[in-house]
């Protein structure tokens, strides 16, 4: 079955009443959270125009951790958190909502690699 028969599938039956399991919805919500955090790591460190490897010196991390965090094969801890938006000169901001997330990495002055 193709992935978007699937999709069309699922959305059937959800809106047929059809209701997944909680650790269902709660390994999807994990899910779109660790792949908004590799889309803001990649993209900020894309835009300094840093490897993996100068990323994860900046941070004293290694470029394996810095692969594993942009891959969302990992969730990060509060402090590594905030040694990656150091070591990628910004804040970061994170928005949780039931049905949404955003991460965003905003810059704190001027991109000097």
């Amino acid at each position: 079955m193709s992935h978007s028969r699937w999709k069309s599938l699922r959305e059937r039956k959800l809106a047929e009443g059809f209701r997944e399991p909680d650790d269902v919805v709660e390994a999807r919500r994990e899910i779109r959270l660790s792949m908004a955090l590799a889309r803001a790591v990649y993209e900020r460190r894309t835009e300094l125009g840093l490897t993996q490897t100068q990323l994860a010196e900046r941070a004293g991390l290694t470029q394996a951790k810095v692969s594993r965090i942009e891959g969302s094969d990992t969730v990060p801890t509060l402090p590594l958190l905030a040694r990656l938006a150091g070591a990628l000169d910004a804040s970061l901001n994170i928005a949780l909502d039931d049905d949404s997330t955003e991460v965003v990495f905003t810059a704190h002055g001027t991109d000097a690699a």
